[in-house]
């Protein structure tokens, strides 16, 4: 059983399968003792740059109009993620954060939030951190090669943000739904706070495999630039943090997972009475990516995976989770992070993401999994970093790394 640091704030607490789960009245003021960036910022240094383009040969430009050189072929860059940086005056943690948009977003998510308040990224900066927050690969100011990247799908619709994300209470989708509170304003268009942020959605590749692949190769060349990192991922990149620390095991010191992760079939909400399903396969061929991980005894094919459905559902929750069948096999590079796993409370997520932790744990990597209305946060849905009280859950975030991560690193960045 693995004993977190911070467990005499909480009353309550229980092991069970799906890795070390955080349960009971716990303290309320997750924010004493923290910086509110509010009151101001002391930056040593900020800037931008990009990782990971690379030179090609367009095949499909054969025009004046768009290649110079014409009919010679014209070369362009593609794989390129922009990273824009802020570096405390006073840098208190021995890692920076790289903070990692889900889809049909943008780093903007963790910069602020759409009534205008400080965003994750002003508070781990005002409470020492460095910070690094990515558009990942072709997205927001990382450019869209379509020659490579290939087709885009549009930004989600409104309709669906409305229903799943910023007023969900109203439709009561699946059964916790009505629990929501935290989203400023109505949540509707028309109301500015949903406005901006429906401003901020964009297009995303539509090719779920290559989105991986080149998450995965920028998220490393980041790390190869910078050392070694926690990377924080929500939703969509929740993948990107566990293919990314499987590639670069020495370089990320910890993997924080808000709302994100795959398993081998995901789940779709249909509603009462039985409100999620079985989502149609292929799924996630390798377990928790499409892409290849490493895994002991060695992988080389998806097909030697062999995913079962468990007989029941875990205690309290309404889906059975698709695991390994038994011997499981390891991942043995994400054993070697420290690994926290965040839903909010009135998330369609907090009723199917404890299969993500519970397909880790059955491959040895250890984690905590957390319903932040158990730590006394409540009413927070999927965008939760844009919600009434992110900074509350920015804190909670800051102190399971103290906890679980900085005690005995070396050294500051």
């Amino acid at each position: 059983m693995k004993t977190l640091r911070w467990l005499p704030l909480i009353a309550l607490f229980s092991t069970m399968l799906i890795g070390v789960r955080v349960q009971g009245q716990a303290r309320k003021d997750w924010l004493k003792g923290f910086k509110n960036p509010s009151e101001g910022l002391e930056i040593a240094r900020q800037g931008l740059f990009f990782v990971n383009g690379e030179y090609y040969t367009s095949h499909t430009e054969t025009t004046t109009a768009t290649c110079s050189t014409a009919p010679e072929p014209c070369q362009y860059m593609a794989g390129q993620m922009y990273v824009e940086y802020q570096i405390p005056k006073n840098v208190r943690h021995p890692y920076p954060v790289v903070m990692i948009h889900g889809a049909g977003q943008t780093g903007t998510n963790f910069l602020s939030t759409p009534d205008d308040r400080p965003g994750w990224a002003q508070f781990f900066l005002a409470n020492g951190y460095a910070v690094y927050v990515v558009d990942q690969t072709g997205r927001g100011r990382s450019v869209y090669t379509t020659e490579l990247y290939g087709p885009t799908r549009p930004p989600f619709d409104v309709d669906g943000r409305v229903r799943n994300w910023s007023a969900q209470q109203e439709f009561k989708l699946y059964p916790n739904a009505d629990l929501h509170s935290q989203w400023p304003g109505t949540g509707k268009p028309g109301g500015p706070f949903f406005d901006q942020f429906y401003a901020s959605q964009v297009q995303l590749m539509v090719d779920g495999i290559k989105t991986q692949e080149y998450a995965q190769k920028a998220l490393s060349a980041l790390l190869d630039k910078i050392g070694p990192a926690i990377l924080l991922t929500h939703s969509q990149s929740g993948t990107f943090g566990f293919v990314t620390a499987d590639k670069r095991p020495d370089l990320v010191k910890a993997v924080i997972t808000v709302e994100g992760g795959g398993t081998p079939r995901a789940f779709t909400v249909v509603g009462p009475p039985n409100w999620f399903e079985d989502a149609p396969p292929p799924g996630v061929t390798w377990g928790i990516a499409s892409i290849p991980v490493t895994y002991s005894p060695v992988v080389a094919d998806p097909k030697q995976l062999d995913f079962v459905q468990e007989p029941t559902a875990a205690p309290g929750k309404l889906v059975r989770c698709w695991v390994q069948a038994t011997p499981a096999r390891q991942l043995p590079n994400l054993k070697r992070m420290p690994h926290l796993l965040v839903v909010g409370e009135a998330s369609a997520a907090s009723n199917t993401n404890h299969c993500v932790s519970r397909y880790l744990t059955q491959a040895g990597v250890e984690n905590t999994w957390v319903n932040l209305g158990e730590v006394g946060i409540h009413g927070n849905g999927h965008m939760m970093m844009l919600e009434k009280n992110n900074l509350e859950i920015a804190a909670f975030l800051a102190t399971w790394l103290k906890n679980n991560v900085e005690q005995g690193a070396k050294g500051t960045r």
